[in-house]
């Protein structure tokens, strides 16, 4: 049996034409056959042209489809362009498009900012437009930005110095990497600064003013501290066995900036106090009795604050190693004050010292 072919279906042949003698003599059985005949020729017609409709609407829909795949997955140079046009950086700056988690660039930025502290690449990660101004404010080394694909000049208007390199992220897998609230569209990898006693402890400089801290365990305190000891003026800060991390997430936004400036180093309690009876440094440790306060204590001269735990204080074993002790005194019925408030308020008392001293 032979078939036509319409579409992609077969389709079987209709009644074959009825022959001159079968019209002409429709007696003979030609009627009911010739009516068949154009029956057969209509329902042709009309499925082909169904078809036709049907195969329009799939070229339709498929067009469609691929315009959406186009806007969803654009180009990788001409989405390149684009973002290197509302970013704002030199043209001839390597930038790439990442599409993988498992980039080692990207697996570098979630693993410091999950373990943040010095690694073997001395590196530590960011988050934010901001901060990212205060590394290159602060001259240090940027080798790697990562923005989202999505975020429009997301920089902010911040050039870019020619050896670091940007990676066009899209927004989820940059945001995986991130552990804020509302992540913002840039991070980066920053170059520590490398920090010694010889940056803290400063010989030329007659009275430094120091920091100490032993215990803070909030990052959002010890950020806090940091950015209050650049405000008023302190030299550097140590920081003692069972303090948080200065490079903890937080404790670098609450820093402002401040932990990219201020000479911090982590030292042994030992080796702290060794350090600073050498260089002549008077050492207060903070208490709440039997301490003499603050606005009636020498702050002018070359002293060490030791500012300690939240809910403790300064351990006993630290407090005995001191040379004094200094209090704030509260005429509210409030126990105590946060350390982060209270290292304030003192940076402002050794500040106002001394700018009378002037």
């Amino acid at each position: 049996m032979h078939y036509s072919i319409l579409g992609d279906r077969r389709i079987p042949p209709v009644a074959a034409e009825p022959s001159h003698t079968e019209i002409l003599h429709p007696g003979m059985g030609g009627g009911g056959d010739l009516a068949r005949f154009y029956q057969g020729r209509r329902f042709q017609r009309i499925l082909y042209f169904q078809r036709r409709r049907k195969a329009a609407r799939r070229l339709d829909s498929r067009a469609k489809q691929l315009e959406s795949d186009r806007i969803r997955n654009p180009d990788p140079d001409a989405q390149r362009s684009q973002a290197i046009g509302q970013m704002a950086v030199p043209s001839e700056m390597s930038v790439r498009v990442i599409e993988s988690k498992q980039n080692p660039r990207l697996k570098e930025l979630r693993r410091l900012l999950s373990r943040p502290g010095r690694d073997d690449g001395g590196l530590a990660g960011v988050e934010g437009a901001n901060l990212l101004h205060e590394a290159l404010r602060a001259g240090l080394h940027v080798p790697c930005v990562f923005i989202a694909q999505e975020a429009h000049d997301p920089l902010e208007g911040l050039v870019l110095p020619d050896e670091t390199e940007v990676l066009l992220v899209p927004r989820a897998l940059l945001n995986a990497c991130l552990d804020t609230e509302a992540p913002q569209p840039v991070a980066a990898l920053v170059e520590m600064p490398d920090w010694t006693w010889a940056h803290v402890v400063r010989h030329q400089k007659s009275a430094p003013l120091l920091v100490v801290l032993a215990g803070i365990q909030d990052p959002g305190n010890l950020g806090t501290i940091l950015r209050s000891a650049e405000a008023f003026g302190a030299d550097g800060v140590v920081s003692l066995p069972g303090t948080v991390s200065c490079w903890n997430q937080k404790a670098v936004r609450a820093s402002a900036g401040s932990v990219f400036r201020l000479p911090l180093i982590a030292s042994p309690v030992e080796e702290c106090f060794h350090r600073l009876r050498d260089a002549g440094v008077t050492i207060l440790t903070t208490a709440l009795q039997g301490a003499t306060a603050a606005d009636a204590a020498n702050l002018a001269g070359p002293v060490a604050l030791v500012i300690g735990n939240e809910g403790n204080g300064v351990p006993a074993d630290i407090a005995a190693l001191a040379s004094g002790a200094i209090t704030i005194p509260c005429p509210g019925p409030v126990e105590s004050l946060n350390a982060s408030v209270a290292a304030g308020v003192l940076l402002y008392e050794a500040s106002r010292q001394r700018r009378g001293t002037a």
